[in-house]
């Protein structure tokens, strides 16, 4: 058995551990941040098998204009953080040939399949299975038009181990309720899943690492490289896993890698579950680019695409547009609301890096998931553990190597 440093400890880096540890090897855990402030503990809960069609696309790039955040939309680019958000668009352009998007789609694809399946594991062994709830989620539309063209468009879209059905009678009435009739239309996801509460889910795995003989630090991570063999200052290891979310970007320049990531921040403001109903699933409102998620104690309604700086301040209009959506949809949600922003850790092909440093190899990294790290933290923390163990891993991962993006001066 091995003795294992994770840096981060955000879904990627504390699903990976706990799995890690269970197995018997020694594993301690690294995350500067005294607070739960990463993007694992604000996303949407949403277990989001069905986005396997990568950012990185031909689509995407035509829809850009509409979707500026000036012109009404979720796309937010910063003239003061342009020079983050340039030369990762000018990467993603690349990245967004019909070629590349097909393969892309193909190894997303590998790694959804098993997406919901790999959650239930892990929560059953840390014996939380109640954790993950399987009913789906719901898309609505404000509009016939706009109902019209989204139906077509995700009956006509590949959606992996996910199936689309018309919405329940109930369901449309409940919805239509609730917001004064201004839901016209509405389809309903089947094989995707949530988080009930990511709070719980963020204790259940810390306990569950420690109860397996983890240990979980709160300090920032000094990665060292000295003859071809990665350590980190003041904790001997056999093996490095990098699992850093946005601060990735940093430690695999120490290793000599170059993984062009930005900050792709989201917003989400949070008010009492009191008025919402219990058993309505993940609700994206898709008009406005927004999910709605009830979790044990509040409602959360996220959105926005913000390309950034990790640490610039936020943007107060992401919050106000939130708190005006859900005023103008009816939405059952009163302030004061919580407001919260995270980083999304994204590259420019929209692959996440996973894999075995080919320059140092007592190194191993996982992040770059962009939208789908609560999604895919299972997957990831089961590929890992056959890397460490020397097992046959259960994808190609040769799409996910960090080395694909070569070195900064060939970029």
């Amino acid at each position: 058995m091995s003795e294992i440093v994770v840096i981060g400890g955000g879904v990627i880096g504390l699903a990976t551990a706990v799995t890690l540890a269970r197995q018997g090897h020694g594993v301690r855990v690294i995350e500067a941040s005294p607070v739960r402030n990463a993007a694992s503990w604000g996303n949407a809960g949403h277990i989001a098998v069905e986005q396997v069609s990568p950012l990185a696309a031909p689509a995407t790039l035509r829809t850009i204009p509409k979707r500026l955040f000036s012109a009404g939309g979720a796309l937010a680019l910063p003239p003061s953080m342009i020079r983050h958000w340039l030369p990762f668009g000018l990467r993603m352009l690349r990245a967004s040939s019909p070629r590349c998007f097909e393969a892309g789609r193909h190894a997303l694809a590998g790694l959804l399949a098993d997406a919901m399946p790999a959650w239930s594991r892990l929560l059953t062994a840390v014996a939380r299975p109640d954790l993950l709830r399987c009913d789906g989620h719901i898309i609505a539309w404000e509009s016939t038009r706009s109902a019209a063209a989204g139906r077509a468009a995700w009956e006509a879209a590949e959606t992996g181990s996910a199936r689309i059905d018309a919405v329940q009678e109930g369901d449309l009435a409940m919805l239509r309720e609730m917001t004064g009739g201004r839901i016209a239309d509405a389809i309903q996801f089947h094989g995707s899943g949530q988080i009930s509460d990511l709070d719980q889910l963020a204790d259940v795995l810390e306990e569950a690492l420690l109860t397996a003989g983890g240990e979980i630090i709160r300090s920032a991570a000094a990665l060292h490289v000295e003859n071809g063999r990665a350590s980190v200052k003041g904790h001997a290891a056999e093996l490095v896993l990098v699992a850093a979310g946005v601060g990735s970007r940093s430690l695999m320049t120490t290793a000599g890698h170059y993984a062009p990531l930005i900050a792709e921040r989201g917003y989400h403001i949070r008010a009492s579950a009191d008025r919402w109903p219990a058993q309505l699933p993940p609700l994206v409102l898709e008009d406005r680019s927004m999910i709605v998620t009830r979790y044990a104690d509040c409602v959360q309604a996220a959105s926005f695409v913000e390309f950034g700086a990790p640490d610039a301040p936020a943007d107060p209009r992401k919050w106000q547009r939130l708190e005006r959506h859900v005023s103008e949809i009816g939405l059952p949600l009163r302030g004061p609301f919580t407001r919260w922003m995270g980083a999304r850790p994204t590259l420019p092909d929209y692959l996440p890096a996973i894999g075995r440093s080919r320059r140092v190899p007592n190194l191993l990294y996982a992040f770059g998931h962009q939208h789908l790290g609560l999604t895919l933290a299972p997957v990831t923390a089961e590929i890992v553990s056959a890397l460490v163990c020397g097992e046959t891993v259960p994808v190609d991962l040769a799409p996910f190597a960090v080395e694909r993006f070569g070195r900064k001066h060939q970029a």
